[in-house]
């Protein structure tokens, strides 16, 4: 599972804030997919850019995660470390791209259910619940201090 930050958090509901209000969404996209969407939200980069990017590598972002290398500095790899630095394993990518990581599931609204991968509405549910879960296990381990979760409810409110 992600290692939990506020920087993750507020990627996956910005990401889910733009997709609600219209984002350009295509599963099949490099640029516009789930993955292309937060990296739209987490860089400087549109879609084409990291389309154009993402084909530097061979696959979905799921091999391309795996295949990450940090000494190369392809566009590719570079796109995977701004993944890697919000806080999310080769594993979280494959799950974010196809909605299936089962703890996430399980915590849906309504219980357990499977979610299409390539629908916007389940997507922007998806990342808002990994988005909750992440809150949920900071505060439980304690690593947000009181002044870190007033600024969070403070970006709710204004939200």
């Amino acid at each position: 599972m992600a290692h939990p930050s506020l920087a993750l958090v507020d990627a996956l509901n910005k990401t889910a804030d733009k997709l609600e209000q219209g984002n350009h969404y295509v599963w099949g996209n490099h640029g516009s997919c789930n993955c292309g969407n937060l990296l739209q939200t987490i860089t400087p980069l549109d879609a084409k850019e990291i389309l154009k990017a993402a084909h530097t590598g061979t696959g979905e972002w799921t091999e391309l995660s795996v295949a990450y290398c940090g000494v190369t500095n392809a566009p590719v790899d570079l796109l995977i470390s701004e993944l890697n630095k919000i806080g999310l394993t080769p594993s979280d990518v494959h799950s974010l791209e196809y909605l299936d990581d089962k703890e996430v599931l399980k915590n849906l609204p309504d219980g357990f259910r499977w979610l299409s991968r390539n629908k916007r509405e389940d997507v922007i549910l998806y990342f808002r619940t990994f988005a909750k879960m992440l809150m949920v296990r900071m505060e439980n381990d304690r690593t947000l201090s009181l002044k870190e979760l007033e600024a969070v409810h403070q970006s709710k409110q204004e939200a």
